[in-house]
Order: structure tokens, then C-alpha cells, then sequence
């Protein structure tokens, strides 16, 4: 029986966890959470909250999710696509969905992510 998602893992390329946490932390204001230290060696990065996990790991060769996504559901859509654009995150509309207002962004390394907040 699934009782719920734990978190979901996202590639991205060796070196770059500085450009993670602008995006992640910084941006998305999701906190960075220390991996365990016999992960550590691995590279990559985590980011948690109550709501939402997000791991990334380092993959050699690197090729970024552009179809495959993970969504978040967010609060304050509007405010958010505009600290994203204004820090030069390029923000893609997309046709609606019943109920929610959606756009895609891209993280630092290409990966697609949607973010839907509920129409009331």
C-alpha cells in the first residue's frame, strides 16, 4: 500500500551545487537539509520542507529531465513567476488545467519543473 512520495531525485552535474541552492533555496525557498555523511561523498544536495523533498543527485554524463517533471504546488504563483524572471529563470504558460494556474520553469541544469497553484 502507498501511503505518499518521500521525495523525488533530480539529476544535475558535478560542481554545481552553488547554482542548486540560488534555485532551490534561494528562489524556491525550499531549505537545504545536510545529506548523511556516508551519502555526502556522492555529491549532489537536498532540499527539504514539511511539504515537499527534492534530492539531487550528481549523473555523469548529464542529460537534463525536459519531459519528466515533478510539480509543486505553490502559494502566491504571481509573486513567485516574478522573483523568477527577475533573476533570468525563463517561465514557459502553459494551456490551463482545470483548476489550477500553471507555468514550467527550468532548474539551473535544464530540468523541467511545473508549478500550479489552486484557483479558488
Amino acid at each position: 500500500m502507498i501511503v505518499g512520495i518521500h521525495h523525488v531525485q533530480l539529476a544535475m552535474p558535478a560542481g554545481k551545487v552553488d547554482q542548486a541552492r540560488l534555485f532551490y533555496g534561494g528562489l524556491l525557498g525550499i531549505p537545504e537539509k545536510a545529506k548523511p555523511p556516508h551519502l555526502e561523498a556522492r555529491g549532489g544536495c537536498w532540499f527539504e520542507s514539511e511539504v515537499a523533498r527534492i534530492h539531487l543527485g550528481v549523473e555523469e554524463p548529464f542529460r537534463p529531465a525536459r519531459k519528466a517533471h515533478l510539480a509543486l504546488l505553490v502559494r502566491g504563483l504571481d509573486r513567485l513567476v516574478g522573483s523568477l524572471a527577475s533573476a533570468g529563470v525563463r517561465v514557459v504558460t502553459d494551456q490551463p488545467l482545470p483548476g489550477f494556474q500553471r507555468v514550467y520553469v527550468d532548474d539551473p541544469f535544464g530540468n523541467r519543473i511545473e508549478l500550479l497553484e489552486t484557483i479558488p
